[in-house]
């Protein structure tokens, strides 16, 4: 009872300090922080950049002050001599506790007011795409539980040692290794979440709740050490030994501490989000598993049931077996790791199987064994929240299952079968899947989904046909726009929420003038189906890839931010032509990536055909003003930069700072300087009629499949040229 009727009066004291005052409006402005100095994550979606990156900033830094602020305020009365007459009055443990409180309380009430300081300014930054959830979800999560972990653990460092000095000490190395060595874990970056993206189009809750559940268990962890510092509080004039027994004598209170950090402890080792895959990326055991002797797969089938209030799914899966060894075999399949299996039947019957500890590539191997019997239909329910790969933990948000999206990839989507050949008609699957009823159901192929049910609980299930041992199916709340260009229908799926910013970049117009181009100068693209091609806008994944009649655009490609970047193009529909030609140059065509610092790459070519395009549309003045007329600006500054001329002083620069500089003089000779080398190639191998053929035999090409990627050397030896002849001198 005393605690409570003290909890007030402390709460006032403090909110009548001027240093309260002074943390609280330095946390109220550090989100500002996430738009200069420290942008922790790496894609440039509106949400990411003004949004992860200020909530993130806010909390580290803001989490770094109410530490500080913290022990200022336990320092207080031994810093006035007081504390005699203080623990004479009220025992130090009470006020402990009286203090923790009103320190928690001071953190909520300034992350209410930073969380509406900030609200007009990111819906200005945001703009179209800003959604009130995310908004609280972010500065909740990523920044305003930051306040409270800090607490407790500068508390814990000064309750320990008694000392300012030490535990500042104490604390900031505890911040500087989540901020450092740990800023990689996503466990165990306490101070700053492991957040590389949110998306702009598409829900975040997969983010939301790694982030959440990593919070939790540093707040079970945290709550748990100050319990047992709060036992260690001097008392009686003892020791911390000593006044570690006396408060121990209370028994729930070490048993508090234990529990506390017991639950702390088994939230990290059972965390549901994240698989346990061999962190070798070249191992490839469930490749080497033996095929079944005289068993191929004559069909399968799975019904696939998402849930998307808790981003889990169950389904059931079957699958059509010929078994002409007349003896029992071991089927083996690939699961997420996150799935359970149960009730497997082969022909009605039960029959035995296994799930595998070790995991590979985000899957487990689930065995089951067939009877002798020549025809079997085994039938298998699968269940539980999908998790993600150990070796992408720090890009968490692949497996989103939501009302908004969803992405079920071979093995998420339904069993993935492994050592069975296929029947003479491959292996063809049906496969079902239940989904809200704004959600459009979108097979990652040529196969195309069609609904056959609706459900008064205002939901729509949708088939298609497909072919393999497994399968990509996206889905969400999408818009689509069918065009025709290339001689080909081309079904334009986006995020609903992206429709304004896609309307404002002329995004059909830009479809259609880039494949219309691109075909005729180039060729078709060879994942197309020659009469079809779906171009599909993921959640922000860090990049595209293609398959049989569609191809993925990353929707970073197509945020507000970078249509904006003039280095791509003049406007947003130019950058959106950009983004569209890398169907061809990117992955149409492959780069060979590994030397970030070599001009060669996918956008050299990307840039010079989007400027043939523009020219081609807006007239060779324009094309003149906004491309060559500011590439060649852009290489003069390059060849006169400091660095540049001066590379002995850029070795000696700090890792981050080479880092900076380095990526900045890439991209100018990727944008800028290598467009010009084309342009004089061109030049050269006598216009752009010449230059054309060049590109589309280049583009044609029959390609190793050792090494696909198209080379400096390949271009430079399809011209008749040599480096030499391209210098820009």
């Amino acid at each position: 009872m005393k605690t409570i009727r003290l909890f007030p009066l402390e709460l006032r004291r403090l909110l009548q300090s001027r240093p309260t005052w002074l943390i609280l409006l330095l946390t109220v402005a550090s989100p500002v922080l996430g738009l200069t100095l420290y942008q922790p994550t790496s894609a440039d979606t509106m949400l990411s950049l003004y949004l992860a990156n200020p909530s993130i900033a806010g909390g580290a830094a803001g989490g770094i002050l109410f530490g500080l602020l913290t022990v200022y305020e336990l320092n207080r009365v031994g810093r006035s001599r007081a504390d005699a007459l203080m623990d004479a009055a009220v025992s130090p443990l009470t006020m402990a506790l009286v203090r923790l409180l009103a320190l928690l309380a001071a953190a909520v009430m300034t992350a209410a007011i930073t969380m509406l300081v900030w609200l007009p300014i990111s819906m200005r930054l945001i703009g179209s795409v800003f959604g009130g959830v995310d908004y609280a979800l972010a500065y909740l999560l990523l920044m305003g539980l930051a306040l409270p972990l800090s607490i407790p653990a500068a508390a814990a460092a000064y309750q320990f040692t008694r000392r300012v000095d030490l535990s500042l000490v104490l604390f900031a190395a505890f911040a500087a290794l989540s901020l450092t060595v740990l800023a990689d874990d996503w466990q165990l970056c306490w101070l700053n979440p492991c957040v590389w993206a949110l998306s702009d189009d598409f829900s975040n809750f997969r983010i939301f709740r790694s982030v959440a559940w990593m919070r939790l268990t540093w707040l079970s962890a945290l709550a748990g050490v100050w319990t047992v510092s709060y036992l260690c509080i001097r008392q009686y004039g003892k020791g911390v030994l000593g006044s570690l027994a006396r408060g121990a004598r209370r028994v729930c209170r070490p048993v508090i501490a234990l529990l506390l950090l017991a639950c702390s402890g088994a939230a990290y080792a059972a965390q549901p989000l994240v698989d346990h895959s061999n962190p070798d990326e070249t191992a490839m055991t469930f490749y080497e598993v033996p095929y079944a002797e005289n068993v191929v797969c004559t069909g399968r089938s799975a019904r696939v049931f998402p849930d998307t209030s808790t981003g889990s799914l169950s389904g059931t899966a079957s699958y059509q077996f010929q078994n002409t060894s007349g003896q029992e075999q071991n089927v083996a399949f690939g699961i997420n790791p996150g799935y359970t299996i149960s009730h497997v039947q082969a022909n009605g019957a039960a029959v035995p199987f296994s799930v595998s500890e070790y995991q590979e590539y985000n899957e487990a191997m689930l065995e089951v064994t067939l009877p002798a019997d020549e025809q079997v239909e085994l039938v298998m329910d699968y269940s539980g929240f999908p998790q993600e790969s150990r070796n992408m933990s720090t890009m968490q948000g692949s497996k989103e299952i939501s009302t908004e999206y969803l992405c079920l990839e071979n093995s998420t989507l339904s069993p993935r079968l492994m050592n069975v050949l296929p029947g003479e008609n491959g292996y063809p699957a049906t496969i079902e899947i239940t989904l809200p009823a704004s959600m459009t159901a979108i097979p990652f192929g040529s196969s195309e989904a069609e609904v056959v049910a609706e459900h008064d609980n205002g939901t729509k299930t949708w088939r298609y046909e497909v072919g393999g041992t497994g399968g990509i199916l996206y889905a969400g709340d999408y818009i689509r726009e069918d065009i025709e260009a290339g001689g080909m229908t081309i079904a334009f799926y986006y995020g609903r929420k992206h429709q304004s910013v896609m309307e404002a970049a002329g995004a059909v117009d830009a479809v259609k003038a880039v494949v219309d181009y691109c075909t005729e100068h180039y060729g078709t693209l060879s994942f197309g189906t020659g009469e079809t091609l779906k171009l599909i806008q993921s959640r922000v994944t860090g990049g595209g890839y293609a398959a049989d009649g569609a191809s993925l655009l990353d929707e970073a490609d197509f945020t507000a931010d970078n249509l904006g970047n003039t280095d791509k193009g003049g406007g947003a529909g130019e950058v959106m032509i950009h983004e569209l030609v890398h169907q061809w140059w990117g992955l149409g065509n492959m780069f060979d990536t590994s030397d970030a610092a070599d001009p060669w790459s996918a956008e050299g070519l990307t840039v010079y055909t989007t400027y043939r395009i523009v020219k081609e549309l807006y007239g060779e003045a324009y094309a003149q003003e906004h491309y060559v007329d500011q590439w060649q600006q852009a290489v003069d500054d390059y060849y006169l930069d400091f660095y540049v001329r001066n590379p002995d002083y850029l070795a000696n620069l700090p890792e981050d700072k080479q880092l900076e500089i380095t990526n900045n003089l890439a991209y100018v000779r990727q944008y800028c300087e290598m467009p010009l080398k084309i342009l004089q190639a061109e030049q050269l191998v006598g216009g752009e009629a010449a230059m054309d053929q060049i590109l589309n035999r280049l583009f044609n090409r029959e390609i190793d499949p050792a090494y696909p990627y198209l080379t400096y050397q390949d271009f430079l030896h399809a011209c008749g040229l040599t480096e030499e002849d391209l210098n820009l001198d």
